[in-house]
């Protein structure tokens, strides 16, 4: 398989250059050359086929013959080492919690298929290679978590001051090994703008041989197709389904686009956002227009320029008609959210996180005029914002003990300005 850059001014590569470049030099962002139509049977049998095989059938369409069957099978396995369950929380309405892997966020499936995947490339060659990654709050966590003591790889993080709960702060700055934490004075669009930049600094890039873990990487979209095609094999059938996303960068979003590409039966995508409501307004308006992100209590979604709208970009041919037709988008307050966590817990029992509430708003809102079956993403699990949650429903919030464990920890962290000098002096160090 051969990606291109969305912005089309640099020559194809292979499944392992774009991972390993993450960011084509032209400042685009990598595109399979081929989106793969998987057959009518592998739709007719989804149903009774294990996860790791109808993942292992998705990625091979992305990576074709770079990693033998027998490896790729064990990025796969590895990868999804933990649930994915499908809870109903009323009539038709289910949430698909992704908070099961060990930091307790969707990001884990990415992040964990990435580290495997530059693992098995760098075995092949003894290539070193430095993660460079923003975050703004659960990538940062997962990205440790995955690439925590891998051989010939350091990772970078930058996460913005003040700007990430307590429990996702102590994730990523507490390990330690070739794990580096940088507190950077600004937002995540500071961070962002960062790792772009280094990226489009040749010179520094060659020299440390950067590549990234944000969703910018084609080898995080690829795996967080998978529980799209999870979903359907577990609840398509003869009623159409909807699935409400809530999303900052858009890149769980764009997973599943490409996913629905590939054929999946889904009727209906959903961009569930707060007030960061870049896509839902472009949506409404036809013009694209970023803005410095705003703070909000689903804080991973507090995105003011999001990556990965060029990529659905170049999906729909840069026509907002084409967007409309495949996205519907809805945009909620903090009131809005908090209530709806609220509202939920006492009616049901289910315990929504911030970012899962906004995505369940979304959906009731699509389903108000639509008959069928809905899920939207639970992302990350609630006890990653008790600051918010508890005082919400007036309730103590279990905490797992896989995330108790970091609590402990002594926080290690380099505080910087949003200046690229700064990051090529930490560089320099590792």
């Amino acid at each position: 398989m051969k990606y291109y850059s969305t912005n089309k001014q640099v020559p194809e590569v292979s499944f392992e250059k774009a991972i390993f470049q993450g960011l084509p030099d032209d400042n685009g962002l990598y595109m399979p050359k081929t989106i793969t139509q998987l057959p009518r049977a592998f739709f007719e049998n989804i149903h009774d086929m294990e996860l790791h095989d109808i993942a292992y059938e998705v990625a091979k369409c992305y990576i074709e013959d770079e990693i033998p069957e027998e490896e790729l099978r064990k990025i796969v396995a590895g990868t999804l080492s933990f649930d994915l369950p499908l809870v109903e929380v009323e009539d038709n309405v289910y949430a698909l919690e992704l908070y099961h892997g060990p930091t307790c966020a969707f990001k884990d499936v990415g992040a964990r298929f990435l580290a495997r995947c530059l693992s098995y490339f760098s075995r092949q060659s003894d290539k070193k290679a430095t993660i460079l990654v923003a975050t703004s709050g659960d990538t940062g966590s997962a990205v440790a978590s995955g690439f925590l003591g891998m051989k010939n790889i350091n990772v970078v993080i930058l996460y913005p001051k003040g700007k990430i709960s307590k429990i996702q702060e102590q994730q990523l700055t507490t390990l330690g090994e070739n794990i580096t934490a940088c507190e950077v004075e600004g937002t995540f669009d500071d961070c962002q703008k960062m790792v772009k930049d280094a990226f489009l600094n040749l010179e520094l890039k060659e020299k440390y041989n950067l590549t990234s873990a944000n969703s910018i990487n084609m080898a995080r979209l690829v795996p967080q197709s998978f529980y799209y095609f999870w979903t359907y094999a577990m609840l398509g059938g003869d009623k159409d389904l909807y699935i409400s996303v809530p999303s900052g960068n858009y890149g769980n979003l764009t997973a599943g686009l490409l996913a629905k590409k590939m054929g999946l039966p889904i009727k209906q995508y959903i961009a569930s956002a707060n007030a960061n409501d870049i896509v839902p307004a472009y949506l409404r308006s036809g013009n694209f227009e970023p803005r410095r992100s705003v703070e909000t209590i689903s804080n991973a979604m507090d995105v003011g320029n999001p990556s990965n709208f060029y990529r659905m970009n170049d999906l729909f041919g840069a026509e907002v008609d084409n967007f409309r037709n495949e996205l519907k988008g809805y945009t909620y307050s903090d009131e809005q959210t908090a209530d709806t966590i609220k509202q939920v817990y006492g009616d049901t029992g289910y315990l929504l996180d911030p970012h899962g509430a906004v995505g369940y708003l979304g959906l009731k809102e699509y389903m108000k005029d639509h008959d069928g079956i809905g899920v939207f993403l639970e992302t990350a699990h609630p006890a990653k914002f008790l600051d918010v949650v508890e005082p919400i429903i007036d309730e103590k919030v279990e905490i797992p003990q896989r995330l108790q464990d970091y609590i402990e920890r002594e926080k290690v962290a380099i505080e910087i300005n949003a200046d690229l000098g700064q990051l090529e002096s930490i560089l320099e160090k590792l």
